[in-house]
């Protein structure tokens, strides 16, 4: 274990979020709030300690698949817990659990809160929210990458680590500028909505929170009511967007590049918008028969469906009062998610691309022994080892809810409740059903359930293994 590299890389990381904390504190200066001074102080004291471990360079500076998954866990962890002292020393959110809880679902664009009144956080306070779900969607360690490539040609093992999805590779043969296209693609995105909120009638600093929240698929609103104050223009603008998060970033850079066939061919795209489009026809016709007008059904599955596939957690209607099919379908689309490649949490619909032709291969082989055939996406065969880390992912995937659905449960409250609540965290989307539905929060849940969900959220946000490592007895043991 390069001991070294990890604390150097730790130290850029305190020093990212020091800058960061400058932004809410601007903020808190422009509208004048005395609780902006602590974003001051922290930012001081954190960029103190990173100058610290920055300043020698290590001169072994390899970094393998293990020191990569240890140093993302790790960093999340220094991220969260950094990102929540201003919440909890201001005074604003006065539990540190609590503090805690609200960072991590930012950080990791869950969405889900244990705010009871929005609106009574400060300006700066929730500027924050929002600003760590635009770090957070993309990843921190992603950003750094884009900026100051340091381990020597090895940062694939780092965007591996912190990026969604089966199977990560880089875009152009350098990871920096591999990291520095998708940034740009992802701040275009967010640029673009801020425009459009502004053009449908929102309020400036209500379009920037808002577009910072949407892109990221995270979902914290800066409203009681989160978008169902805003207009109905506002809302399908939300939505749009909502839907172009959840693509696969390979996307945008085949539209950019002028490769439209490839852009096209994106078998994950098409099958994302089918699942989309069909989700939103099915709950609309279930809302309309359940005697809702046509153009508000339509508006609300849009959203609905955007906000749970992508995982993002916004609502526009208390959708725990829907009719079952429509309920049922919003909680089968939190364990697909989005694409792969995208801000989006879940299994992902690449993975459920990949279980589709296994499943087709075994029973093809099945039917025809002597016919061998081979998995293949967009034209290439799937490797083995995509394969068996895609099956793996969904076993330990399953095993940390079925435990950790156990382990929430010793609070007592209704199966629906409990379910859709560890459903929520792990798959990073934000509000669940019942008494964490839509109009609730997460309050309820004692202090060793929310430590469990807070590990939840950080599981799904890393694709569950660089916790598994950091937490593996061997990852420390000394050869």
């Amino acid at each position: 274990m390069n001991i070294r590299i990890i604390f150097y890389i730790l130290g850029w990381v305190l020093n990212t979020v020091a800058a960061m904390m400058l932004v809410p504190f601007g903020v808190s200066v422009y509208y004048k709030e005395h609780n902006g001074q602590y974003f001051l102080i922290c930012s001081l004291i954190m960029a103190m300690v990173g100058i610290a471990l920055v300043r020698k360079r290590p001169k072994n500076i390899a970094l393998y698949a293990k020191e990569g998954y240890v140093v993302t866990a790790l960093s999340w962890l220094l991220l969260s817990f950094c990102g929540a002292m201003p919440l909890f020393l201001s005074g604003e959110i006065p539990s540190f659990t609590n503090a805690l809880f609200e960072c991590i679902s930012g950080f990791t664009t869950t969405g889900a809160s244990i705010l009871h009144n929005v609106e009574g956080l400060s300006r700066c306070m929730n500027f924050w929210r929002c600003f760590i779900q635009l770090i957070g969607g993309m990843g921190v360690l992603v950003f750094m990458l884009a900026l100051i490539p340091s381990t020597g040609g090895q940062d694939l093992h780092l965007m591996r680590a912190e990026s969604p999805g089966p199977s990560v590779t880089k875009l152009v043969p350098k990871v920096h500028k591999t990291a520095y296209y998708l940034y740009i693609i992802y701040f275009s995105l967010t640029i673009l909505e801020i425009i459009s909120l502004l053009l449908a009638g929102m309020p400036l600093y209500d379009s920037v929170c808002t577009a910072f929240t949407t892109t990221s698929t995270g979902g914290f609103g800066i409203k009681n009511t989160s978008l169902g104050g805003y207009s109905p223009t506002i809302q399908y603008v939300v939505s749009v967007f909502l839907f172009l998060s959840g693509l696969n970033y390979n996307f945008y850079f085949f539209l950019v590049i002028k490769r439209f066939k490839d852009a096209f061919s994106i078998q994950e795209v098409k099958l994302y918008t089918l699942m989309f489009f069909s989700a939103v026809a099915v709950i609309t016709g279930n809302l309309i028969s359940s005697g809702m007008h046509a153009e508000e059904s339509f508006r609300h599955a849009f959203h609905q469906v955007g906000s749970i596939m992508t995982t993002a957690g916004f609502t526009t209607a208390d959708f725990d009062l829907w009719p079952i099919l429509s309920k049922s379908i919003l909680v089968l689309l939190m364990f697909i998610g989005g694409c792969a490649g995208s801000t989006s949490g879940g299994i992902k619909v690449s993975r459920i691309l990949i279980y589709i032709k296994t499943v087709r291969k075994e029973l093809n082989q099945l039917c025809h022994p002597r016919n061998v055939k081979i998995i293949q996406m967009d034209g290439k065969p799937i490797a083995h080892n995509v394969l068996r880390s895609a099956n793996v992912f969904f076993i330990v995937y399953m095993m940390i809810f079925v435990v950790s659905f156990l382990l929430v449960s010793l609070d007592g409250h209704d199966l629906v409740t409990t379910f859709t609540a560890v459903a929520s965290a792990v798959g990073n989307i934000g509000p669940g059903l019942s008494l964490v539905g839509p109009t609730q929060n997460f309050d309820l849940f004692s202090d060793f359930s929310k430590y469990v969900l807070m590990f939840d959220m950080l599981a799904g946000r890393l694709e569950i293994f660089p916790m598994l490592v950091l937490l593996y007895p061997s990852t420390w043991r000394k050869k």
